[in-house]
């Protein structure tokens, strides 16, 4: 057996492996193939210590440099990113499983978050005063925090990252990235692009491991804020744990995200954007449609073309120029996602297309799920109260869109939905009713552009501050407030009253 690679720690500007045989390491899966590819090292509580000691050092000289010049370097990184997308997106195909297309599309994103970042001059400009009072002015000011970290999870692992470091670093923090154990190597073409721009060593570094890294990150003193992105049960107890430990938290949770279809829509449009948004990256997405709510009778326009589309769709390795679809993440995914499809045959949903046991070609021990369309879901079934994270999804018939604002907003999450309909007076009231964080109104991804902010409502969003774009701005840096006098007068004496502006 040939020995499969090792994927390291990067702590202040040098690879870091956990030496000598003693440390923890996981496997590392090609998920097409369903083999391990490589072993990663998880860090210990000394190491995750060791990533924060270096940014806390160098923390002091890269706060104090000016703006532009951080912008300048995040520039050249910028740059080394577009050159270097193809490579981006074949770690994440070779890891994570989703096509090579869509993978590039996961790069493109990360990149715009650079290029909204890029902007930070101009982003911590603060706000002057001149005389609020006799020989007293006022201003205000945003200073970095400090070290921060980010906990980043397995679907998008070039993106994720890159709503939280690009911007923190501008800002003038430093970072200490935790990607997900199952597809790390990003993290690590991340680091060395970045120093390759000149980004100083100390200031980007990274932890691989597990909860015990986590908890390191959560518990030590010198982290001041940590982001997150994850599984609901899991950001609710990161913002517990950080904030009990006095840290800022955003703490991004699951989805179940509905698309209610009018029966005046666009029933090619709707369906095309369902079949995207339903089955694109194997459905391992936060803001994926699991749910099509059809209203009066919608569903009967909907449901054949749903059923051809998803029974030919191409599912294949995700290098495959042709495919549209690859595995699921690992082997417990797959377990996890047909479980729940039995469920809901047991729970009386009409199965209408299974993707139970779907095999590849060439790739037979892959980690493959087939796209799978239930109709006839009921608010009661485990498949509409879980986060499926998988190829599935589940139609609920309703009578008007009254009962399905009433469906959507008494879910328990709230991260993305859209309306299909062709009536703007429907559209406009649906979208000040929904109960949720970013809704599309004919689009079925309303995920914001990175001058825009990314987060939900509810159980989707634990926090007061959303991702990226202005928001991550204020996030990872606070407020200052300044008054400012010169003793160029006589004094008028000791005051005891409450000072007032005159």
């Amino acid at each position: 057996m040939n020995k499969l690679d090792s994927i390291s720690h990067f702590i202040n500007g040098k690879p870091v492996d956990s030496s000598s045989g003693r440390g923890r390491y996981a496997d590392v899966f090609n998920p097409a193939l369903g083999v391990p590819i490589a072993r990663v090292s998880l860090a210990t509580a000394d190491e995750v210590g060791a990533a924060v000691a270096a940014a806390a050092a160098a923390f002091p000289a890269w706060s104090a440099t000016p703006p532009l010049t951080r912008a300048r370097i995040l520039f050249k990184y910028l740059q080394l990113c577009q050159q270097h997308t193809d490579e981006f997106a074949a770690l994440l195909t070779r890891e994570h499983g989703k096509t090579f297309s869509d993978a590039q599309g996961e790069v493109a994103r990360g990149i715009e978050m650079l290029e909204f970042a890029v902007g930070i001059p101009q982003l911590l400009k603060g706000e002057f005063t001149d005389q609020i009072s006799r020989g007293i002015d006022a201003w205000s000011m945003r200073q970095a925090l400090g070290v921060v970290a980010g906990i980043t999870p397995f679907n998008f692992p070039v993106m994720v990252p890159m709503w939280m470091f690009p911007i923190a670093i501008a800002c003038g923090n430093t970072f200490v990235l935790k990607p997900s154990e199952r597809d790390p190597s990003a993290s690590l073409l991340h680091a060395k692009l970045l120093q390759q721009a000149g980004l100083p060593d100390g200031v980007f570094n990274v932890v691989q491991g597990d909860k015990a890294a986590v908890d390191a990150l959560l518990d030590h003193p010198q982290v001041q804020a940590i982001s997150f992105v994850g599984s609901t049960p899991i950001a609710e107890y990161i913002y517990a744990r950080g904030c009990a430990t006095g840290k800022r938290v955003q703490a991004l949770g699951g989805a179940k995200n509905h698309m209610v279809v009018m029966p005046d829509a666009d029933m090619s449009m709707a369906v095309d954007a369902l079949i995207g948004a339903a089955y694109g990256s194997a459905g391992e997405r936060c803001m994926a449609i699991s749910v099509v709510v059809a209203v009066g009778d919608a569903g009967d326009q909907l449901i054949g073309a749903l059923a051809a589309r998803t029974r030919t769709l191409k599912i294949r390795d995700g290098m495959a120029a042709d495919a549209e679809m690859g595995p699921v993440v690992s082997a417990a995914a797959k377990q996890r996602i047909e479980k729940l499809i039995g469920e809901g045959v047991e729970q009386g949903a009409q199965l209408v297309v299974d993707g139970r046991g779907c095999v590849v070609a060439g790739r037979e021990n892959g980690f493959f799920v087939g796209g799978t369309l239930f109709d006839h879901v009921t608010p009661q079934m485990s498949i509409y109260q879980q986060e499926i994270f998988g190829p599935v999804l589940c139609m609920l018939r309703v009578p008007d869109v009254a009962n399905a604002v009433d469906l959507i907003n008494g879910n328990q999450y709230g991260n993305g939905v859209a309306i299909y309909t062709r009536d703007g007076g429907v559209a406009r009231e649906f979208v000040r009713l929904i109960q949720v964080g970013m809704v599309g109104v004919n689009l079925p991804l309303p995920v914001p552009m990175a001058f825009n902010s990314f987060g939900g409502w509810k159980r989707s969003m634990f926090g007061d501050h959303h991702a990226y774009g202005p928001e991550g701005v204020r996030f990872y840096t606070r407020h200052k407030a300044v008054m400012q006098r010169w003793p160029n007068t006589a004094s008028s004496g000791v005051e005891f009253a409450f000072p007032q502006m005159k």
